[in-house]
């Protein structure tokens, strides 16, 4: 294999490696942010079910059937 080619070998090889190391940081900040917003959800989620549960409760004290 002459100089040349050997470099250019080289060449391709480390943008391969560069390309992958990208790829592999793009693909660790998106599952971050999917987690994240996936608790933000979460959280959400938890908020509205507490606050359904305080109106449902209102409700039955100003009726009289919460014992």
């Amino acid at each position: 294999m002459s100089n040349t080619s050997q470099n250019l070998s080289f060449n391709a090889g480390e943008a391969k490696g560069q390309t992958q190391e990208k790829t592999n940081q793009m693909m660790d900040k998106a599952s971050n942010a999917m987690q994240s917003a996936k608790e933000s959800c979460q959280q959400a989620g938890q908020q509205m079910m507490d606050k359904a549960q305080g109106a449902a409760d209102s409700v039955k004290e100003a009726t009289g059937m919460k014992k």
